[in-house]
């Protein structure tokens, strides 16, 4: 696609790589057909070919508006449009670079600021993230549906990690969230990797992989945070640690890409090029491994709920589901398995009523085949479809860990 860019867009930091994607594209709108919110809105804007050319129209000096900026928001960023997409267009780091980009002009009204100004300071700390949780969990049976819905009942408790030391190290991201939300599920990584012979080791500085602010349009603020882990983790893969296991597939998608998001960085480039390298999502180790080591009584029936980041960013889908059958459960089919669950990262706080159309709609095919429970790869999700009180939803590294026979 033909694009000019305006005397003000070549100013930005970030233009010619914008310009370059959309170059890239056709218009030939099979990104469309795959689209979560044009789905659910019918409306050209709301789909990938659409935010494209308000995109295009705003690098090359036409009117952006609130209105443009709340199309692009509406996006989940889940990139189904990039597996379908035939010309391989990038749309995310486009969504990224015009989000940010048009933010900057148009501004937002103060409610939305401190929404996401909050999000920003909340979910990447700990420290007030956990106590914020266990409040809420207090006051959970009084608090209005909307809000109960976010704040899972209770969480199950972590398992001893495993004391003994192997030769083969991995290192793990433990992530902000998820050692409140779901604090077993490094465990029984932990627990599981232990009997395959790998010990699972963590780096205390590291902290939040840089996903919440990068795509909140605090860009260097997502990349800070980038720098911090490579430094936490140098010296461990120094000493021969053999990768960086991300149990949450949206963290991965993100440390997967500091690589290219700190490409320019002199200090950090070609660091950043082996964290990226290293980084696996814990199918991926699995996968590799001789798992005839592992007994396991895998009587349930599962649904596997692919998260966007696993299926459409790392290109792993199907990847778990081959590793839980290999193990002996039985699977369910899940219709529409490609579309979002409308977690998507902070979407279920800053677009809620579509957020939950999509949940509800998740739901429904994943409870068609009559599961015992659903299994998924991201504490997102997971929190995400929990909330609607319905079919219960755990990390499927939990499943297998609780189903050892020895």
């Amino acid at each position: 696609m033909q694009t000019n860019l305006s005397d003000e867009a070549q100013k930005l930091p970030r233009a010619e790589e914008a310009a370059a994607i959309l170059r890239s594209c056709v218009h030939c709108g099979f990104c469309t057909a795959t689209c979560p919110t044009y789905q659910l809105l019918g409306d050209e804007l709301d789909g990938p070919r659409g935010r494209i050319y308000l995109m295009k129209s705003f690098f090359e000096g036409g009117e952006v508006t609130r209105e443009t900026q709340a199309h692009l928001d509406r996006c989940l960023t889940c990139r189904n449009c990039e597996t379908t997409c035939p010309s391989g267009v990038q749309y995310h780091t486009l969504l990224d670079i015009g989000r940010a980009a048009i933010e900057e002009k148009v501004g937002r009204p103060f409610s939305e600021t401190l929404v996401r100004n909050t999000l920003r300071k909340v979910l990447p700390t700990p420290q007030i993230f956990d106590p914020l949780l266990k409040t809420g969990q207090l006051l959970r049976p009084v608090l209005p549906k909307s809000l109960k819905q976010k704040i899972p009942a209770n969480s199950i408790k972590a398992k001893p990690r495993p004391s003994q030391t192997h030769t083969r190290k991995m290192l793990i991201l433990e992530g902000c969230v998820q050692p409140s939300l779901s604090p077993n599920t490094n465990a029984a990584t932990a627990r599981i990797l232990d009997k395959l012979g790998i010990q699972v080791i963590s780096a205390t500085e590291a902290g939040c992989c840089g996903a919440v602010d990068y795509h909140l349009n605090a860009h260097e603020t997502g990349l800070q945070r980038a720098r911090r882990n490579i430094d936490a983790w140098w010296s461990m893969i120094e000493s021969g640690a053999e990768a960086i296991i991300q149990t949450a597939s949206g963290c991965g998608a993100f440390v997967k890409e500091y690589a290219d998001l700190l490409k320019d960085d002199p200090d950090y480039a070609d660091k950043a090029e082996v964290i990226s390298r290293l980084s696996q999502d814990l199918v991926e180790i699995l996968a590799r491994e001789d798992l005839s080591q592992l007994t396991l009584n895998a009587s349930q029936t599962l649904a596997f709920h692919c998260p966007c980041t696993l299926q459409h960013a790392l290109k792993l889908n199907g990847a778990v589901e081959q590793v839980l059958r290999k193990l002996g459960f039985s699977l369910t089919q899940v219709p529409n398995a490609h579309l979002c669950c409308g977690s998507a990262g902070t979407y279920s706080v800053t677009q809620p009523e579509l957020s939950m159309q999509l949940r509800d709609n998740k739901l429904d095919a994943l409870e068609s085949g009559k599961p015992d429970i659903i299994a998924t790869a991201n504490i997102g999700c997971q929190t995400h479809l929990n909330g609607a009180g319905r079919t219960h939803v755990r990390h499927w590294i939990e499943i297998i860990e609780e189903a050892l026979t020895q």
